[in-house]
């Protein structure tokens, strides 16, 4: 059975960009933030009811246009635990070439507690250059759009480099870390004068202090409740590398492209995967992204594309696609409603009835069988009780259809 997720950004509406030029800053809106941020507690709750297996959201600063208020997850996770039963909460996820690792580390760690389990964490690297470069500017990252530059490349170590250190921490008694971007304990080679130490010698962890009488290594607490660690998703634009690493550690990767490549990147990830003795099925441990839209005709699907999608895809998506020379852009100025018909012919977005829509994810899951899928709706663009009708649509009446081929896991 495919394990549903769904993502929230969230998105502060606007009736049309006219509107979100007149209240311009949006993001800033206190009434229209309080609104959306609250009506996500329905959505999470529709959600728990349905039957999804989790519920995520993300880590993005700056959106003063609206498009993804998300400046802290664990927060929002922490609280959708405390309204729901039974789903499982998460981030996709803390961009880890800005974060501190030691304070994700142990905020995930609470948080993994708070919600007795019923929790994961998700790590990005940061693609949008805005805030990923002034929150990350003390450790020299830069914004990376995968192209293989020297920004790229410093991006990427960061990245790695933080996420080990937050497995390091979550599973061993007391670290230490050696590099030109951390030293635990400061500095490294003398050690920490410690007040307490006769005391950590005695009660803390093993090693803490030295035959110095210093702090040389540190216990970073708490532990996690799920042992040892919780699941851990990775955003992935499919490169070998990512892959090769999300492989080595067991993460699940976490495709945002369309299935000819899922299914190239499932070969790539399974196959380092079993170099470091994980032996995954065809599509086990790995999640794909698709946006979503159900109704009772296709041209109904397509009104609520251009309404609750298609401002978002000028506005954020086809620039990202300019910063990146993509051969998808379109001009800056290109229409509004012209958007629906790229919406329409990505095999990303699944748009239409309920037969169109299970068609076309049942021909994508016999390809590449992933065990997660991850649905993205733009609430709060896209009102609460139309984002509540297309998921009990689709859990209802398209996932039993994914079911009937997807592998029991």
């Amino acid at each position: 059975m495919v394990k549903v997720i769904l993502q929230i950004y969230p998105v502060v509406p606007a009736a049309d960009e006219a509107e979100r030029t007149a209240k311009r800053p949006i993001g800033r809106n206190v009434d229209a933030y309080h609104e959306t941020i609250r009506g996500c507690d329905d959505l999470v709750r529709a959600c728990d009811d349905l039957g999804l297996w989790g519920v995520a959201t993300i880590e993005h600063h700056f959106h003063s246009e609206g498009y993804e208020l998300g400046p802290n997850p664990g927060i929002l996770n922490t609280h959708w635990a405390a309204i729901t039963n039974n789903i499982r909460v998460g981030a996709l996820g803390y961009v880890m070439s800005t974060q501190n690792p030691i304070r994700v580390a142990e905020e995930t760690a609470i948080v993994d507690h708070l919600t007795d389990g019923r929790y994961f964490v998700g790590f990005a690297r940061g693609y949008q250059d805005r805030w990923t470069n002034i929150i990350g500017q003390h450790l020299g990252t830069r914004a990376t759009h995968s192209t293989g530059d020297a920004d790229d490349v410093i991006n990427r170590d960061i990245f790695e480099e933080q996420v080990d250190m937050v497995i390091d921490a979550w599973t061993q008694d007391s670290i230490d870390h050696n590099s030109n971007l951390w030293q635990i304990p400061f500095p490294y080679d003398e050690g920490v004068d410690w007040w307490m130490a006769p005391a950590t010698e005695r009660l803390g962890a093993p090693g803490e202090i030295g035959d110095d009488g210093r702090v040389h290594r540190v216990s970073v607490v708490p532990a996690p409740y799920t042992q040892p660690h919780p699941l851990v998703f990775m955003a992935s634009s499919g490169s070998p590398r990512t892959l090769e690493y999300c492989g080595s550690k067991g993460f699940i990767p976490t495709y945002f492209t369309n299935i000819e490549k899922g299914a190239e990147y499932d070969e790539l990830y399974r196959a380092a995967a079993r170099k470091s003795g994980f032996d995954f099925e065809p599509g086990q441990n790995q999640n794909t992204v698709r946006w979503l839209q159900i109704a009772d005709t296709h041209e109904e699907a397509l009104e609520s594309a251009a309404m609750y999608d298609s401002e978002i895809q000028k506005n954020f998506y086809n620039l990202l696609h300019h910063a990146r020379g993509s051969e998808e852009a379109l001009p800056i100025n290109t229409p509004v409603t012209s958007f629906v018909d790229v919406l329409d012919a990505s095999d990303q977005h699944a748009i239409g009835t309920v037969g169109e829509v299970t068609d076309q994810l049942v021909r994508q899951w016999t390809e590449m069988p992933a065990e997660y899928l991850t649905i993205i709706l733009h609430y709060a663009q896209q009102p609460l009780d139309s984002s509540i009708k297309t998921l009990e649509r689709f859990m209802s009446e398209v996932k039993p259809a994914i079911d009937a081929i997807a592998p029991d896991r």
